[in-house]
């Protein structure tokens, strides 16, 4: 069954004044709430809270770095998670970039593939109540010893790959219970999809597709100007521009990355086209966008996951926000 759901937190909202946002979310037939770790909070805690104030809604961790945090403590976060939420939990690994890995943590930021199919490895027999050595491999390439979970979940989260290239799309084919998707079009889904055909699969269900689809309410240049500025922030970094590149933007993000390399950021903003700029993003009304939304889940995204930032610059209350989400998601 698709789902939309929804990123938090929210913008000017501190979050223990999430509860009604939260709530008026849910009512209004959002089915799930996910998170990420970066710069902002972490992605346990606004779940945890989520969770008891609407116990029906899915939700995912997506996601957590396989570098910033150790397998142990990251089996120890997907069970806490998976106990918060039984049979409603999603947990996502993913290599993070080297901005967050290595810039951020201090940590190098090397074979981010091997990372992450050893910690996908890893975690699916620790949450299964297994020691890490049934692992094999992988347990000792992450050099773990003797590690068994204390309380292994009795309903273990769905494991998630955040995948931003074939490679990884592949492993998540393979391995992972779902793939979460990032920076894409509608109209890209496809050619992840074909990424993954043939790939021999070990588990019974079939893959699970995830996706962050950004919203930026309202038109003009405010609008533009907000995703204008994310575009030039993230898919400057080198895995972005990679996951681009093989989609079939790179010559459309030549002049972009050539400005921000050079120090200007004004002009790598500028330079994007606008093509790039409405295929990445949803800017418009909640009729406008609940479109494209459907869009997504037409094309196979089984959770499409929205990102609301507000346009660049405007006065958008935590209110404005869910006023504005309640409407798109009424319109799916």
């Amino acid at each position: 069954m698709s789902q939309v759901g929804v990123m938090l937190p929210f913008h000017g909202l501190p979050l223990h004044q999430h509860r009604e946002a939260v709530v008026r979310l849910a009512d209004a037939g959002f089915g799930e709430v996910s998170t990420g770790e970066a710069a902002g909070l972490d992605a346990l805690t606004p779940l945890v809270l989520a969770s008891a104030w609407c116990p029906e809604l899915i939700l995912s961790a997506l996601v957590v770095s396989a570098f910033t945090r150790g397998p142990s403590i990251m089996a120890s976060t997907a069970a806490a998670l998976a106990e918060a939420a039984p049979g409603r939990a999603r947990f996502g690994i993913g290599a993070g970039s080297d901005r967050i890995v290595s810039d951020w943590n201090g940590i190098p930021f090397s074979k981010p593939y091997s990372r992450v199919a050893h910690t996908l490895r890893v975690l699916r027999v620790a949450l299964a109540g297994q020691r890490a050595s049934a692992a094999g491999e992988s347990a000792a390439a992450l050099g773990i010893k003797d590690f068994r979970l204390a309380r292994p979940p009795a309903v273990p989260p769905a494991l998630v790959v955040a995948a931003l290239g074939p490679r990884m799309q592949r492993l998540a084919a393979a391995e992972a219970d779902a793939v979460a998707l990032n920076f894409l079009a509608a109209g890209d889904v496809a050619t992840v999809r074909a990424a993954t055909d043939g790939v021999h699969r070990t588990l019974p269900d079939p893959l699970s597709v995830q996706a962050r689809v950004f919203v930026v309410p309202g038109e003009g240049d405010a609008a533009e100007l907000a995703a204008r500025r994310m575009i030039a922030a993230y898919l400057t970094v080198p895995v972005y521009a990679e996951f681009q590149r093989w989609l079939g933007r790179g010559e459309q993000l030549v002049e972009m990355q050539a400005a921000w390399d050079g120090g200007d950021r004004a002009k790598a903003v500028e330079v994007i086209p606008d093509e790039v700029v409405h295929d990445l993003f949803l800017i418009g009304s909640p009729g406008d966008c609940a479109k494209r939304v459907r869009g997504y889940l037409d094309a196979g995204v089984e959770i499409a996951t929205l990102a609301l930032m507000p346009p660049y610059g405007a006065t958008f209350t935590p209110s404005d926000q869910v006023d504005f989400l309640c409407e798109l998601v009424g319109k799916v």
